[in-house]
């Protein structure tokens, strides 16, 4: 080859370097560009008798400087932030929310007990039976505005959902061209479009923002990318679409599945993990359904207790007290799937405070049995019987069925979820609040003995049709056979001594006395202690004259303090405190965490872009060299053109 040609090899050759040089650093801040080099080979040589001539050069490859173990590490740390960051974003408002010492539920609580508190040091006083109903309606308010706070962010949360799918559809079709064009231009193994591959791996960083996802190569440059534990996304130049649907239990909730015709199938929340989506996912089952269920625990356990305390008491117009606040419906929701030819219908009231959990639970039937599972660890409770003959208790919550029901019917049922929306005070008459006790004891004074009796209560049975006494009851003490008469001929009479009780049927003429004991009967518990005489009385019977009576007040001031909920162990403000606790905790969790995150990805980044960045210093350098490389080239057919013309004179 002439000496020319070698010069003009070496020239092209310069000029592709310097080419691949500038746009490395035309493009050096685009996000996802990787350097680029010319890969420069020689022609071969030719055997001139006296030994191999090289011929030139020729620039056989722009290579792509790529690290795909890299870049799947820095998109596994992206997408790990990108999670936590949406998660911490979330979290933050219910923190802020709940943490509030004016807008928190804290105050109010305390309000609403100190009104009660001081309706029952002033049972006779209309004002202060007034304040006691006006923090009931606060109290009631402020349970209202959390729950509407915290739907609102649920509502928010549905919406990105929505938003990310959106965007996870984009990114994925985009791909799926991609990927066609990628395996369009690379019949040739050694030419690789580079640029479009830059692209795609932008395409694919971004996605995995949005969702954790695996890329697995295949021929020609083209990808396969799938969620979860294997769902496509991408196969080849085809997407596979994902759609955002109602839940079937529960209009109020965005669930993600695949895309099929009209039709959405519903996949697992954990097929989605990491990125956008697995942080709103994660945070929604993980901490806002628990804030909304622990803050309907609180609202519905306290609704309860004060209820059916204050049914046990009597207010000034000598009546037995009613509901205080309206009785918690706990929220129900057939399945859209469930059979057009069911008839079922599930009730659910929640009745027990102490029983009452923060879960949710399923009601589905076999074709033979309706079970009830809770949601939270998988306990499965038969209905027994069905038909049912009366309401089944569970964990707190009357169950109801009704209906013919058809095999694989489903219902949600969600005791607690929206509880504090539904707090009403439901008393408005201030002369209906029952502070007073329904029953009212008394020692004669004209009794010889030091024996005295105590005021007196009742518990639940008191309620029971037949129970209530509706005249005086007098017990007479024979000190010959040192026991009580008189008692009711229809009632069991139980005697506790040192915490052992002793039941004596109804009808029994005396009972034994014994000093201190507890007495109860029909739901009525009181205690005769000292020595009486013989023929000494005591009477039990309804409170006649109980406007100043503020007994049942101080055992609704007591709820304040006992341990109702949780099976008796914890109180309202404990419970709540709890709740708190778990979300402030939580919050700070994902805020160390997504600051370790950033740490990761700065790490994955350098480690990256030690491979495929683009050094500005570098290719400042390249340039130079290349252009005197241009130059040389250039001499060099300079050269050759004067040797020409030389031996083109000598010719002539």
């Amino acid at each position: 080859m002439s000496l020319l040609s070698i010069g003009k090899s070496g020239l092209l050759a310069a000029q592709v370097g310097l080419s691949t040089t500038g746009n490395n650093i035309t493009n050096a801040s685009v996000a996802g560009y990787s350097r680029q080099v010319a890969i420069q080979s020689d022609t071969g040589t030719q055997d001139m008798g006296f030994g191999f001539v090289g011929t030139g050069t020729d620039v056989v490859q722009v290579k792509r400087y790529y690290d795909d173990f890299l870049n799947n590490q820095l998109r596994g740390a992206e997408t790990n932030k990108a999670s936590l960051d949406t998660y911490y974003s979330q979290i933050s408002q219910i923190d802020n929310l709940l943490a509030d010492p004016t807008a928190g539920l804290s105050p109010a609580m305390q309000d609403f007990f100190n009104g009660v508190h001081d309706a029952a040091s002033n049972p006779a006083s209309a004002a202060s039976r007034q304040a006691m109903l006006s923090s009931a309606d606060s109290l009631a308010g402020r349970f209202q505005g959390l729950s509407a706070r915290l739907s609102e962010i649920g509502d928010g949360v549905n919406s990105q959902i929505t938003s990310t799918v959106t965007q996870i559809n984009s990114y994925a079709s985009q791909i799926a061209q991609l990927n066609d064009s990628i395996s369009g231009l690379s019949s040739d193994p050694s030419k690789a479009p580079n640029d479009l591959l830059d692209h795609r791996d932008q395409l694919l960083t971004e996605l995995n923002k949005l969702v954790k996802t695996t890329v697995i190569p295949g021929d020609n440059h083209m990808l396969t990318v799938s969620i979860g534990t294997g769902q496509p996304l991408v196969v080849g130049n085809h997407n596979y679409n994902l759609a955002t649907t109602t839940s079937p239990t529960d209009v109020t909730r965005v669930t993600v599945g695949y895309q099929t015709g009209s039709v959405v199938n519903a996949l697992p929340e954990s097929v989605f993990a990491g990125g956008q989506l697995g942080g709103l996912l994660d945070f929604r089952s993980g901490a806002l359904d628990k804030a909304q269920n622990e803050l309907g625990q609180v609202a519905a356990g306290l609704v309860t207790a004060f209820n059916q305390q204050h049914h046990l008491g009597q207010d000034q117009n000598g009546a037995m007290g009613g509901d205080f606040f309206a009785p918690i419906q706990a929220s129900v929701a057939a399945s859209t799937r469930n059979s057009p030819l069911s008839t079922a219908n599930v009730t659910a009231v929640v009745t027990d405070a102490s029983a009452l959990t923060a879960s949710d639970y399923s009601v589905d039937y076999d074709g033979t049995n309706f079970y009830v599972t809770r949601q939270s660890d998988g306990t499965k409770t038969q209905i027994n019987p069905f038909p049912q003959t009366g309401p089944q208790t569970i964990d707190g919550v009357d169950y109801t069925i009704t209906g013919a029901p058809q095999p694989g019917d489903d219902f949600l049922v969600r005791p607690t979820v929206n509880a504090a929306a539904s707090v009403k005070v439901v008393l408005s008459d201030r002369t209906k609040v029952a502070l007073a006790a329904p029953i009212a004891t008394a020692a004669p004074t004209t009794n010889a003995g030091t024996a005295k009796i105590s005021a007196g209560s009742v518990d639940v049975n008191y309620l029971t049709p037949g129970n209530a006494l509706t005249a005086p009851l007098t017990l007479t003490y024979n000190k010959a056979a040192n026991s009580l008469s008189g008692f009711p001929a229809t009632q069991d009479v139980t005697v506790t001594v040192n915490g052992v009780p002793t039941v004596y049927p109804a009808g029994t003429p005396s009972i034994p006395y014994t000093d201190g004991a507890s007495i109860s009967f029909g739901g009525i518990s009181f205690s005769i202690s000292g020595a009486p005489a013989d023929n000494d009385t005591f009477t039990v019977g309804p409170n006649t004259a109980g406007v100043g009576d503020n007994r049942n007040g101080q055992l609704l001031a007591g709820l304040q303090t006992k341990n109702v909920l949780d099976g008796g162990n914890a109180t309202f403000q404990s419970s709540y405190a709890q709740m708190v606790n778990f979300v402030g905790n939580k919050t700070r969790e994902a805020q160390i965490s997504g600051q370790a995150s950033d740490a990761a990805v700065q790490q994955a980044t350098a480690a990256q872009q030690s491979v495929s960045g683009v050094n500005l210093d570098e290719e400042a350098a390249n340039l130079l060299r290349y252009q005197q490389a241009y130059q040389a080239c250039g001499k060099v057919m300079q050269v050759a053109s004067q040797l020409f013309d030389v031996l083109m004179n000598i010719g002539g």
